[in-house]
């Protein structure tokens, strides 16, 4: 029989499709990315092809030989000069689309994915995500901070070359702020913080733990929204992601580049989606909260269902995703 699971963390009900689970290696892509080039003439973030941006905001590395660079985006959805100004004409609200986003330029090699990266690479880039969160939230007209990657075309990627972003906002999203009122109900009735409580329950249970570092841990999450939905959390209680320490920063290095890894070589390179989830730059001491990143492999499609309700149908468990995960040898 189906079960539904609810996530206390988003209040989310999901139904986990028992009666037509597919094994998790059904999700294996089947079709190959064409082979790349390391480096193209036309390619913006390419080395060599500086003259193409339009400007560099930081960079780590030497002046010719760069690791990661950060580069206003060409195409901004948020204006970066004006002030954060609302009208409103009866029901109809609107305000100044004021904000920050930039693009990371992860690696200096056009042919590269983060599943190959090296641990020391991979912290480069979170080392550079930490540098621009940190100085993006003193903005006085930034509420939030999102950063987050896309990897491949069904996750919304419209140039290979591997890159991030970051996207600061005059509003907290909804979805965050969704995520605060519950953290503070569970804070209120326990005085605990929801999302230690959480990691502490999966490490006790260990059948959705796929890879357990000194200071990070990913896991399935117990009502999954979709087939290898995973989730990183620090085991230090941290509300903000800047709050994180060089040697944290090390440990998701590892623990982030070897589950894309497995899920390189486990599912044949599929497209996905990861995102930093942080409080707004406003409560960045606050007990209730514990900043996270979310990967979601783009493995199946949001449908009629889906859009229509608001729940999500998962045909994997996440007992079995996470099994295969760890069985999953990487180099």
């Amino acid at each position: 029989m189906p079960e539904l699971r609810q996530n206390l963390i988003t209040r989310d009900w999901v139904i986990i499709a028992t009666e037509r689970a597919n094994r998790p290696n059904e999700f294996k892509v089947t079709t190959e990315r064409p082979p790349l080039p390391a480096y193209l003439d036309d390619c913006p973030f390419c080395p060599g092809n500086e003259h193409l941006n339009t400007g560099e905001i930081s960079r780590i590395g030497g002046t010719k030989q760069w690791r990661v660079r950060t580069i206003p985006n060409k195409f901004p959805a948020l204006a970066p000069r004006g002030e954060r100004t609302r009208s409103s004409q009866g029901m109809f609200r609107s305000m100044a689309g004021v904000g920050v986003h930039e693009v990371i330029i992860d690696h200096p090699r056009h042919n590269m994915s983060p599943a190959l990266f090296s641990d020391e690479e991979m912290a480069d880039v979170i080392t550079m995500y930490w540098t621009r969160y940190a100085a993006v939230k003193k903005d006085p007209r930034v509420e939030a901070v999102v950063i987050f990657k896309n990897h491949g075309e069904n996750a919304g990627t419209t140039l290979y070359h591997p890159h991030s972003q970051l996207a600061a906002t005059p509003v907290v999203p909804t979805q965050v702020r969704l995520r605060m009122e519950e953290a503070i109900r569970y804070f209120d009735d326990s005085g605990e913080c929801l999302f230690c409580r959480t990691l502490s329950e999966e490490l006790a249970a260990g059948d959705r733990v796929i890879i357990e570092g000194k200071h990070f841990v990913a896991f399935q999450p117990y009502a999954a929204l979709s087939p290898f939905h995973t989730w990183i959390f620090p085991r230090r209680h941290m509300a903000s992601f800047d709050d994180i320490a060089d040697a944290e920063i090390a440990d998701l290095a590892h623990v982030l580049r070897t589950l894309l890894a497995k899920f390189h070589f486990g599912l044949n390179d599929p497209d996905y989606n990861y995102t930093i989830r942080s409080i707004p730059t406003a409560n960045a001491k606050a007990e209730y909260f514990h900043w996270y990143l979310t990967v979601i492999p783009r493995v199946s499609r949001v449908a009629g269902f889906e859009i229509g309700s608001g729940m999500y149908i998962n045909t994997t468990l996440p007992e079995e995703s996470a099994r295969f995960l760890r069985d999953v040898q990487v180099p």
